[in-house]
Parts: C-alpha cells; structure tokens; sequence
C-alpha cells in the first residue's frame, strides 16, 4: 500500500491592479532611479515676431494761450440792441444884402477828426414843435434869430450809438435870418460862417442835405426873398446831381487826422 504523497499547492500569483503593492506593477526602467529627464531647449523666436516693449509717447507740450485762442476763435453773441427813435428840426438860414444871398452853417468835428459844415439843428424839447425847435436850435447854435418862412425837407437815417439803434428823422426849413450875431459858444460847435448861396453844393459835407438844395431857388422865389438869378441858377443845376461830393478843401480836415 503506497502512502499518499502531500498535497502539491500552486503558486502564489502576483496582484495587479490598484491593490498591489507600489512598485510591483511598473515597468522596470532600464535607467537608474536617481537620473532626471532633460527637457530640449525652447526653439528661439524670430526677431519679426518678437513682442517690442511699449513705447510711451512724449507728452506734447501745450502751447501757451492756445485754450484761449479757441476760446476767442468761437463766434460770440451780439447783444440785442435797443431800438430808439429821435427827432430834430433845424434848417438853412438865408439873408441877403444886395441881392448876394448867404446862409449860416456850422461846422463840427466828426468820428473821422475833421471839421464839416452842415446846417444847424438839435432835438425837438418837450411841447415843442419842429418850427420852434428850429428856431431855437438855429439861435443856440449860430447865435442868429431867424423864422421859418417854408418846409425845405425830411431826412431819416440810422446809427448805433451807447448801445443803441436809433433812427432819427431830422425836419429841415428855410429861416429868414432878422437879427443877432455869428457866435460859436455852443460846446458842439467848432466854428460857425456866412456861406454864399452858391458854394453851398461844395460846403456841404453830407449828401442828404446836399439833395435838399434843389427846392432852395423855389422857395426863396415864394418867400420874396430877392436874389440875383445866377445865384439861383448855380444852386439849382449843381443841386440837381445828388452824387456831387463836397470840395475836401472845403472840409476843413484837422491836422493829423486821416484825410481819407
């Protein structure tokens, strides 16, 4: 009888998986543990793709006075101005000795500095007509009494003074001078003369006026005034020709002033 032989037992297998122990399951490295990988060095960047560090732009420097140049350069509002109106009265005061008719004007020193000759007349006063107001104006201005005796004409114009718009409409007559004296103490009077009727169309510094002697040999005719026919003639014909500008000799231009 054989004796049973002991009972053969298999191996042990090794575990795999994540229960086994570390280490078991990696492959073996036919390097050593301690030797580090080496990494390949980084490929260099061409020039034109290089990033350029930023460039800070200089700050431009502000000229001065150029926040207010733009300031002046803006169009401005202009204020509204005040709309006035005025009325004066004056005239052309006539006597005639001999037959040789004169009349009396008054020259006043304009915006340009030069002395002009014009007739007399002021602002019409409280309750006073523009015949009463001629009258006196004539008197303060020239120092001659005089009356009307005829309507010569109406001029009206615009102008801008103190802020203002003012449209004023100057009556004119014709005045028969009965008394007094030439006198210049009026403070806006320059100098006052006798102007012969004929040389008025070149003494006369301002057209509108200059327009009016046409109607002069007329009405001095109506008002009996006796004056030689030349006379009349020469301020009619000149008279006619409303562009004609006075003589700049007659101006009287103020030394230094601008002769233009």
């Amino acid at each position: 009888m054989s004796t049973p032989s002991a009972p053969r037992r298999r191996p042990r297998r090794r575990r795999k998986g994540p229960g086994a122990p570390a280490g078991e399951n990696a492959p073996k490295s036919t390097k050593s543990d301690t030797s580090e990988a080496v990494e390949a060095p980084p490929k260099p960047t061409p020039a034109s793709v290089r990033a350029k560090p930023p460039v800070n732009p200089k700050p431009t420097a502000k000229k001065p006075g150029a926040k207010s140049a733009a300031k002046k350069s803006a169009p401005k509002k202009r204020p509204r101005l005040t709309r006035v109106e005025e009325t004066s009265a004056g005239g052309l005061v006539v006597r005639v000795i001999d037959g040789q008719a004169d009349a009396a004007l008054i020259g006043r020193i304009d915006r340009r500095k030069r002395l002009v000759w014009s007739m007399p007349k002021g602002h019409l006063e409280a309750g006073e007509t523009a015949e009463q107001a001629a009258e006196r104006e004539v008197a303060e201005e020239t120092g001659i009494i005089a009356h009307v005796v005829a309507p010569l004409g109406v001029i009206d114009f615009w102008f801008v003074a103190e802020g203002r718009r003012i449209h004023k409409t100057v009556h004119h007559f014709v005045l028969r001078a009965t008394g007094g004296e030439l006198s210049d103490e009026d403070v806006e009077v320059e100098e006052v003369d006798w102007v012969p009727l004929q040389e008025l169309p070149t003494r006369l510094g301002y057209a509108d006026e200059r327009r009016l002697l046409s109607r002069i040999p007329e009405l001095l005719q109506q008002a009996n005034f006796t004056v030689n026919q030349d006379i009349l003639d020469v301020l009619h014909n000149s008279a006619t020709d409303a562009t004609a500008k006075p003589d700049p000799t007659q101006l009287g231009a103020v030394a230094g002033a601008d002769s233009a």
